[in-house]
């Protein structure tokens, strides 16, 4: 085999590698249907500029696919934005090039995320973007030499190269100003998708499922069925409905019966602990919900799954420090950058603070991170996904409950909670965008901003009506809530974070009792839980006046994270909860949260090439036409320029 033939068997094997690590990884249908929407974008972002030779918006896409959703999607978008674009702009033997070029570009995005934790900003974006730019028309120019034929050498090369330095500078040149002018705000938009999908959904018969649901009824509604009228009440019908939905394996799917994951695992043992149920005291085939957890510690990979699970473990009476071997508080603090946050993301932020405050770390070594939290608050008081996003609920009530439990003054807090009550629906719920219909899960982490701002939720409304009178419209009679009023997605999730804001119990949570005939359960450490279970227990401060709710936890939208309340009004969590004792481990102290000042009374996300030629040129792109005159390619980077400077103007003007 000749080393021409060689390379173009190492480029098939390249593209047919990549569609079968993406299709082996079993893709969702919402990630092949996001994957299919940017390959669209990548094929648009070529068409439309393709009267300015070289100029693509293709390889943004393809690296912002990669840094967001992995390297197995950014691939793919890479080579079908290839392939599909030159059903317009011409096939080829350049074709197969361009699809592994853009593929390479979406694995190095990946690459990208992986080793900068996800925080680069605008500059690092683009600085990125420009030489992807180059890598590509690099690559590019190696395909002229092999696909044409004649000398294969390093000197051919790069005199092939030097003909093509022009197009390859206003590649990358353009990918850097497009990177600049959007990439922010693809990625935040990509963000907020993922992390909400990033569960896994089942098909259920239809027949099946009304079975299930007449089953639910018969066996649930005679015992667990509140009568109307209590907030009290509708929690106790969630809590049974949420128990009911554990697995054999002693964990929890996004629904009944759905495969156990560590994600809901972890939120539905939150909910449990907020309506005062310790998920050591909850079986099902002999397993409780921290086995299930301990034997699947390695799952607990993400700065989003070590922060819920420390919150879920220390709320359980068990040391996060010391669970399975592991030191996830640790493990958690590694995580945190130079500036205070965690991946510079506002919900990491706030929950690696309140999973710090769980396990009793200082506050003086959580500081910095609220600090940051508080210089990237909105003008309009709220808090986005990442500095300067557009405000919303999800954000601002966690970010709310992070400062309630954290060194600093009161003001960030007064405008963010009065920025909550301007933002109610009619209904009295809340939503993650504007202009879209309120759900349950913006609901809750509203009410928890409100509480941890020292605001009663019960009297803020809108035309009479609350976020709790939201929450009780979305519940079904078998107790569990809704998403909202015409969807039920990931139940199980959105009842557990329903519970802990009806619940009004601030994160991080007191330690559930145990059932005073101690069922076999966990304990606390690293021990084997044998015989009675001791469990810890919780004392709150002493009420310095009217008592004002304390908050409980409400749902990171998009955003896999957790949420809860920070300590409220003239009522502090001050006091101490020990946690439960267990085989080498000993008591220790956990401390309540500080008060906060009571607060006088109070609308999300944004989101080329040339044709075929008759003969084969030195260009960049195989495909490209001869260059046209300098004046032309002056004019086109004018437009360009122009175009970007009032899209910049634009952009800017609409931040928050």
């Amino acid at each position: 085999m000749t080393w021409q033939a060689s390379i173009l068997a190492m480029v098939a094997l390249l593209i047919v590698g990549g569609f079968a690590w993406f299709e082996r990884s079993r893709p969702s249908a919402r990630i092949v249907a996001a994957v299919a929407a940017l390959a669209a974008l990548g094929v648009a972002g070529r068409l439309v500029l393709a009267p300015v030779p070289n100029l693509v918006a293709t390889t943004d896409v393809a690296l912002l696919a990669g840094y967001t959703l992995g390297g197995g999607p950014g691939f793919v978008v890479g080579a079908l934005s290839g392939l599909v674009s030159n059903f317009w702009l011409g096939q080829g033997p350049w074709t197969p090039w361009q699809m592994a070029g853009w593929g390479l570009v979406g694995i190095g995005g990946a690459m990208l995320a992986r080793f900068s934790g996800r925080r680069l900003g605008r500059l690092g974006l683009a600085g990125v973007a420009g030489l992807a730019g180059l890598a590509y028309g690099a690559l590019l120019d190696l395909s002229v030499m092999v696909n044409y034929g004649g000398e294969q050498s390093l000197d051919r090369y790069l005199a092939l190269s030097a003909r093509g330095i022009p197009f390859n500078l206003v590649h990358a040149a353009g990918n850097a100003a497009l990177m600049l002018a959007a990439g922010p705000a693809l990625v935040r938009m990509l963000d907020r998708y993922r992390e909400r999908f990033e569960v896994r959904w089942s098909d259920v018969p239809l027949a099946g499922a009304a079975a299930g649901v007449a089953l639910a009824l018969c066996v649930a509604l005679p015992l667990l069925a509140p009568p109307a009228g209590s907030a009290a009440d509708g929690r106790l019908g969630a809590r049974g409905w949420l128990v009911k939905a554990q697995n054999g394996d002693g964990g929890f799917g996004i629904s009944a019966d759905d495969e156990s994951s560590v994600g809901m695992t972890g939120w539905a043992m939150l909910g449990l602990e907020a309506a005062g149920l310790n998920p050591a005291d909850v079986t099902a085939g002999g397993k409780t919900p921290i086995q299930f957890m301990r034997a699947n510690v390695s799952a607990i990979s993400s700065t989003a799954d070590l922060e819920r699970t420390i919150l879920a473990l220390e709320a359980a009476g068990v040391d996060s420090r010391n669970f399975a071997g592991q030191d996830l508080v640790a493990k958690l603090r590694d995580r945190q950058g130079g500036d205070g946050s965690f991946e510079r993301q506002v919900n990491l932020t706030a929950f690696g603070i309140l999973a710090q405050r769980s396990a009793g770390v200082p506050g003086e070594n959580y500081g910095k991170a609220a600090a940051w939290l508080r210089g990237i608050q909105n003008k309009n008081g709220g808090w986005g996904s990442t500095k300067g996003a557009e405000s919303e609920p999800d954000s601002t009530g966690a970010v709310l409950q992070a400062l309630a439990v954290s060194p600093g003054g009161t003001d960030e807090v007064q405008r963010a909670g009065r920025w909550l009550g301007r933002s109610q629906h009619n209904d009295g719920g809340w939503s993650l965008t504007r202009g879209t219909e309120a759900n349950a899960q913006s609901t809750a982490w509203a009410i928890q901003g409100l509480l941890a701002a020292g605001r009663d939720p019960g009297n803020v409304d809108t035309k009479g009506n609350t976020g709790f009178d939201f929450l009780s419209a979305r519940q079904g009679d078998d107790g569990h809530y809704a998403y909202s009023a015409a969807s039920d997605q990931t139940p199980v999730w959105v009842t557990a974070q329903g519970l802990t804001a009806v619940a009004r119990e601030p994160f991080p949570l007191p330690v559930a009792k145990r059932k005073p005939e101690g069922r076999a359960g966990e304990k606390g450490g690293e021990g084997t839980a044998t015989g009675s279970g001791g469990g810890g227990s919780a004392s709150g401060g002493t009420p310095a006046g009217p008592a004002v709710p304390t908050g409980g936890s409400g749902e990171g939208g998009p955003f896999d994270f957790g949420a809860g309340a920070g300590g409220v009004g003239p009522r502090s969590r001050g006091g101490s909860a020990e946690g439960a004792k267990g085989p080498g481990e000993g008591s220790r102290q956990r401390g309540g949260a500080p008060p906060m000042q009571s607060i006088p009374p109070l609308p999300k996300e944004e989101s080329s090439e040339i044709a075929a030629p008759a003969t084969p040129v030195a260009a960049t792109d195989p495909g490209g036409a001869e260059a046209p005159p300098t004046w032309a390619l002056l004019a086109g980077l004018a437009l360009l320029a122009a175009a970007l400077g009032a899209g910049f103007v634009w952009y800017r003007d609409r931040l928050p």
